[in-house]
């Protein structure tokens, strides 16, 4: 009996870009049958909508520009090597021209992506 392989390589550059509510997300390892975690490369825009997740937490690092990170209302200064854990429940978003690694776990679901301005959105929200 083979053993399942115990790693996964992604080349970041070869993963197409996806909409997401900060900007462009690419997204490696997010559709793996485990589920454990998946790892984004994200180019914020200064229109990025306010999120939440209920089962997600999401761990954003700082690689390139300056703006905030908004945290269930209060702004923190974001600049390269700015690094924030986001647990689920609380809104979010990146503010300002920035590129982030955004670790996810578990992984990337898109069933857990919330905004406020759904129908039934505040009954759902721990």
């Amino acid at each position: 009996m083979t053993e399942p392989q115990r790693y996964s390589v992604a080349q970041m550059e070869d993963i197409d870009p996806v909409r997401c509510p900060c900007g462009w997300a690419r997204r490696a390892f997010a559709s793996e049958s485990d589920g454990s975690a998946s790892f984004h490369i994200v180019e914020i825009e200064t229109d990025s909508r306010t999120h939440w997740h209920a089962r997600q937490t999401e761990i954003y690092h700082v690689l390139e520009g300056e703006g905030w990170i908004e945290l269930d209302g209060a702004r923190i200064p974001a600049r390269p090597g700015t690094t924030v854990k986001i647990r689920p429940g609380c809104r979010h978003r990146a503010v300002g021209k920035l590129r982030i690694i955004n670790v996810v776990v578990p992984a990337f679901d898109p069933g857990d992506e919330h905004f406020d301005d759904e129908a039934g959105s505040e009954l759902a929200r721990p």
